[in-house]
């Protein structure tokens, strides 16, 4: 009883001075700088969230668990969940379908949303819950709600969060119709790739709400003006997720190779992410002209206009000489 008393602090230990360790990090990398973030972050341990992860691609993962009886790969479970690094936490079929974000960019993307106290939250994929801990803690449960298609994924982070004293409104359901039962809100944080901002989104949005949604490989931040019309850019930082659940294409795709594009312009992040953005709207090869005569543009000059009409994405200027129809109609999705 001593011993199995001793192995569990022990554990308990190695954890919290983990997890004391990434927020250390995290704040010297410069992405906790707002006081309130720091706080969440600490407050909220990733371990909880993520009992289990897996590691390798297809045939290949492993599973690493924080309860396995070797501590070696305890261990490596450990160092795993405290790496500032996007994690793998539900598979189906072999296809990755659920995942724990990278912290670093977690961070980023919560102190981009620019939230205020009373504000209320929607989170589009609720993933292992974590994120949704994290909102808690800085808004209040009541002032969150986190959606996700599958109810697995859902009841899980239900789980994960109620262990921890954080009871936010956990939904099953369709992301992209959003969650008109809890509107109206000042936010949305989508945590999953889209092709185009579903509009219903929009109606349930007060006046001047702000959404910040992955979209080709970058993260769009649009002021919502009223329930036909929202509008913004993009911010500089690069942004991988899981694609909303339906939605074409992966964000790992790399278009262009098959057109024989140079292949360090196919392994340009920068010009992959014009590529993605416009793909249908332009040949690879006008993608390419435009990108390089206009000075290799990086993500913050392209932005998104939503409107009741249509969606486009631009270069520099809503009003253009560089517009285009945005991604394919909406579809079902949750995260």
């Amino acid at each position: 009883m001593g011993a199995h008393h001793t192995e569990h602090v022990e554990r308990r230990d190695l954890r919290e001075t983990a997890h004391a360790a990434q927020v250390r990090e995290l704040t010297a990398a410069g992405v906790l700088e707002d006081p309130a973030w720091r706080k969440a972050f600490a407050a909220v341990p990733r371990h909880e969230f993520v009992p289990w992860f897996f590691t390798g691609r297809g045939a290949g993962y492993e599973r690493l668990w924080g309860e396995d009886p070797d501590p070696a790969r305890r261990a490596r479970w450990l160092r795993g969940v405290y790496s500032d690094a996007p994690l793998a936490t539900r598979l189906r079929d072999g296809e990755l379908v659920s995942s724990s974000s990278q912290p670093s960019l977690m961070a980023k993307m919560l102190t981009a949303l620019d939230v205020h106290d009373g504000h209320d939250v929607l989170e589009i994929g609720a993933g292992t819950g974590y994120n949704a801990a994290l909102l808690c803690h800085r808004l209040g449960d009541e002032h969150v709600t986190t959606v996700d298609l599958d109810e697995e994924i859902t009841e899980s982070a239900r789980a994960h969060l109620a262990r921890l004293g954080y009871r936010p409104a956990v939904v099953t359901g369709d992301g992209a119709r959003g969650c008109p039962a809890r509107a109206p809100f000042d936010r949305i944080l989508a945590t999953c790739t889209l092709p185009r901002i579903p509009l219903a989104w929009l109606g349930q949005c007060r006046p001047g709400a702000r959404i910040l949604a992955p979209l080709s490989t970058g993260l769009l931040a649009l002021r919502v003006r009223d329930a036909a019309f929202a509008e913004g850019r993009f911010l500089h930082t690069a942004a991988y997720f899981v694609p909303l659940r339906g939605a074409a294409g992966s964000s790992a795709d790399r278009p262009g190779q098959e057109y024989g594009l140079p292949y360090e312009l196919v392994e340009n992040e920068r010009f992959q992410f014009m590529l993605l953005l416009t793909a249908g709207a332009l040949h690879p090869r006008e993608a390419l002209d435009l990108w390089r005569s206009e000075g290799r543009p990086g993500r913050e000059r392209f932005g998104v206009t939503v409107s009741a009409e249509g969606q486009w994405s631009w270069l520099d200027d809503p009003q253009g000489p560089y517009v285009w129809p945005l991604g394919e109609e909406e579809q079902r999705g949750g995260g």
